[in-house]
């Protein structure tokens, strides 16, 4: 089967969402199916076509920027061409061109598959008002104009205004999650790369420095863990610096981070393999995001995955990796006192996976989504 795959953003960038995309179309072009990534060239240096893990991608020149999204001029005619190539299309929202292609497939007759991420609710300010307008009219279009739209967990599809009133079209798979088995030289490494001991009780959180990532919650809950556990020490993994469009989040963020000192610590963006690793140097991982922007929460996942329980925010979809697999506690968003208090009670009884945990965590290998994208594929292209 032809497979075209379009979003925003693709590998090398860095985000669950990319990650989902690339981990989803290595495992459909190990399953022997032809797939082809469309996304835009954000950066310059990087090449037009190239053929990553069996999977090509092309890449459109970008225009301009508005806000997180880009604006590519050249992508309809390169769209049409590929579309017209493919026996089904791949949507992945947010995504300013994904209504646009939509109708596209449509004019040809192809299947349009969208898979929905989050609802996007960017920070204030006057542009980011006016792409939250944009992207929001996009994706009620472009779920319209679909044949079916896969979100990660019916929970979220259940609360969110765009997909609540489309369950008919909805079918609940959850994401991709590869996590690459390290070696315990590997894991002692990375503590005497980042000058981690034995002794410090890490915290982990991964994610983007980010509004919507709730990090200044964990700033404010940390005095009480710190009480509670002097040797206690967040450790943030992730882009921190120049994230696009949040200058001003991070510049309120700056000083109360800064006076926990040794208690805190921005790694910034590390290789794959060094991110398992960590996940297996913490006690557990916090995910207190608050609000839809997340829709799951895929590093709960692999934190699980190497045996570290979360704390989660009680959202629709973000709170499901708890629930399903038991391993962690879940706390209502922005609320530090509550954050706070089930930190400590993981630090004290930490949670191992169960066997009905470890099935859970096993459907959710990259193979095993790429089966059932393929079985909701398959039934479209008979129609």
């Amino acid at each position: 089967m032809r497979i075209l795959i379009a979003l925003t953003y693709y590998h090398p960038h860095k985000s669950g969402l990319t990650n989902y995309v690339k981990w989803l179309a290595r495992a459909l072009a190990a399953r022997k199916h032809q797939v082809t990534v469309l996304t835009s060239q954000y950066d310059a240096s990087l090449p037009l076509m190239e053929v990553l893990e069996g999977v090509r991608v092309l890449r459109v020149p970008v225009g301009f920027h508005v806000s997180k999204g880009v604006i590519m001029p050249g992508l309809p005619a390169k769209a049409w061409k590929l579309i017209h190539e493919a026996d089904i299309v791949n949507l992945h929202v947010p995504q300013f061109d994904a209504f646009g292609l939509a109708f596209m497939a449509r004019l040809q007759r192809k299947p349009v598959v969208l898979t929905y991420h989050c609802d996007l609710l960017l920070p204030g300010g006057f542009i980011n008002a006016v792409a939250n307008i944009i992207s929001n009219l996009a994706n009620r279009i472009s779920i319209r104009l679909s044949e079916r739209v896969v979100t990660n967990t019916l929970d979220f599809a259940r609360h969110s205004p765009y997909l609540k009133n489309n369950l008919k079209k909805v079918v609940d798979i959850q994401p991709p999650i590869e996590t690459p088995a390290v070696t315990e030289k590997e894991v002692r490494g990375f503590r005497n790369k980042y000058k981690i001991s034995d002794e410090d009780q890490v915290i982990g959180m991964v994610a983007r420095l980010a509004t919507e990532k709730g990090v200044e919650y964990l700033v404010a809950a940390l005095p009480e863990v710190l009480r509670a556990h002097p040797q206690a020490r967040v450790i943030f993994v992730g882009q921190y610096q120049g994230v696009m469009g949040e200058d001003a989040y991070a510049a309120k963020l700056a000083p109360l981070i800064a006076e926990f000192h040794q208690h805190w610590t921005f790694l910034g963006i590390i290789p794959d393999r060094e991110r398992d690793a960590f996940y297996r140097i913490c006690r557990l991982i916090v995910f207190p995001s608050i609000n839809s922007t997340d829709s799951f929460g895929m590093v709960q996942i692999e934190a699980m995955k190497c045996d570290r329980p979360v704390v989660a925010c009680d959202l629709p979809g973000i709170r499901q990796p708890v629930l399903m697999t038991g391993m962690g506690r879940i706390v209502p968003p922005r609320d530090p006192v509550r954050l706070a208090q089930a930190i400590n009670e993981l630090m004290d009884f930490p949670i191992k996976p169960s066997p009905l945990a470890r099935q859970v965590l096993d459907r959710l290998s990259p193979d095993q989504v790429a089966m059932r994208y393929e079985q909701v594929f398959k039934e479209l292209a008979k129609k």
